[in-house]
């Protein structure tokens, strides 16, 4: 069990918090909090040991080809593929755009 951070550049702070996923069903959970201005900062949670390279990628990819809200962000990792990572990742964010 290995835990990450991340901290990225980011934009407006939302008012709603988020869950997408669930760890206990094979997959990935992602907890989205409001965070401080101008920051994203990420934490994972992974069984994968090694992995902080793939994460980083992963992240930089999501987050500099759109400026991200400002958001505190938990990732509990079960073994999850970087396509699932991003696609509860854009399924947060979006909830995140409807909520405002």
């Amino acid at each position: 069990m290995e835990i990450l951070n991340f901290e990225f550049n980011a934009g407006k702070v939302p008012q709603k918090s988020i869950v997408v996923g669930c760890v206990g069903s094979g997959d990935l959970e992602i907890l989205v909090e409001p965070g401080s201005e101008r920051k994203l900062k990420v934490r994972v949670t992974t069984s994968v040991d090694g992995s902080s390279q793939r994460w980083n990628n992963l992240f930089e990819r999501v987050f500099t080809s759109q400026l991200p809200p400002a958001v505190n962000i938990d990732i509990h990792d079960f073994g999850a593929t970087p396509g699932v990572v991003r696609l509860r990742l854009e399924q947060a964010f979006e909830e995140i755009e409807n909520a405002g």
